[in-house]
């Protein structure tokens, strides 16, 4: 990707220099369906990129879309303080997630916001994040998604995707791909390991869109244990260059200084596993080499 780069909240990086990346995080988030299980610590926000860090972690994409608590103009401080890149995200989730009355502020405008804050202001978001609903498109997941494409062909920004239940990756690569014209090397699915349907992945990646399987060893996602054999099987298919792996840390309880495995588990428990059941040289492009193509854009100015 000559000319291309990473956008962070420090700047445009080149791509080989985002380093070991956690592709799928939070490190601040509130949502008007979670009440009291907010991100909001920026001391605990600090320990725990201090903790990815010391296990060689480069670079943290925060998924935190527009609305839900980004705090994003403390992301250049704890990403000066700790060395570690910082990608922030534009983007929408699911209506749910607002107070209706945000969102009708902002409906019949969100290219334009997404736009705006990919390209202008002291802190520029690097990707955009949207969602589906379970097993299907409502109505809002096509509002949003079909802005988010009309934000990428004016910007090249990424495009993530919250599967919800890890479900309708085909339906979204449908309509962002085949519908908006994105090219499906510019869309991220998340949350694939959810729903662990071989099929469906190995379809979703003939596409040649990135597969982001985030959020490991949480107690209550009983497909966990499935996701060495789902990357196993990616990686046989010769899929290997489109795999990602991140965190997605959503509540305090799921830092590692609380009761959960949080960042650091992805370079500690995760990478040593990866490296010696698929190899060092899968372990590198999961880690290192594909999120510096996912992120990578040649950035455009409306």
């Amino acid at each position: 990707m000559t000319g291309a780069a990473v956008r962070t909240v420090l700047g445009d990086v080149a791509p080989e220099d985002l380093g070991v990346c956690d592709a799928h995080d939070h490190l601040f988030i509130r949502s008007a369906a979670l009440p009291g299980q907010e991100l909001d610590d920026a001391g605990a926000a600090l320990s725990e990129l201090r903790a990815f860090a010391a296990l060689g972690g480069r670079a943290v994409v925060q998924w935190t879309p527009w609305g839900m608590g980004r705090r994003t103009e403390e992301l250049p401080d704890l990403s000066r303080r700790t060395g570690v890149h910082l990608v922030a995200a534009t983007g929408l989730h699911q209506a749910k997630h607002y107070d209706e009355r945000v969102l009708e502020r902002v409906y019949g405008g969100l290219s334009g916001l997404f736009v705006r804050e990919l390209t202008g202001g002291p802190v520029r978001a690097g990707m955009i994040k949207v969602a589906g609903a379970y097993h299907r498109l409502d109505d809002h997941a096509r509002h949003v998604l079909a802005a988010a494409a009309e934000a990428h062909h004016a910007t090249d920004a990424p495009i993530g995707v919250h599967l919800e239940g890890g479900t309708a990756a085909l339906d979204v690569l449908h309509l962002l791909c085949d519908t908006h014209g994105v090219p499906a090397r510019r869309v991220i699915l998340g949350h694939l390991h959810r729903f662990p349907d071989a099929r469906i992945h190995r379809q979703a990646a003939e596409t040649g869109c990135f597969l982001a399987f985030d959020g490991p060893s949480r107690t209550h996602h009983g497909t966990d244990w499935r996701l060495l054999d789902s990357l196993a099987a990616l990686a046989e298919a010769s899929h290997a260059g489109q795999l990602l792996l991140g965190g997605d840390t959503v509540t305090p309880a799921a830092r590692s200084g609380a009761d959960g495995p949080g960042m650091p588990f992805l370079l500690g428990g995760l990478r040593p596993r990866i490296e010696r059941e698929l190899g060092p040289d899968v372990a590198s492009a999961i880690f290192i080499g594909n999120p510096a193509r996912a992120f990578a854009a040649h950035w455009r100015r409306p």
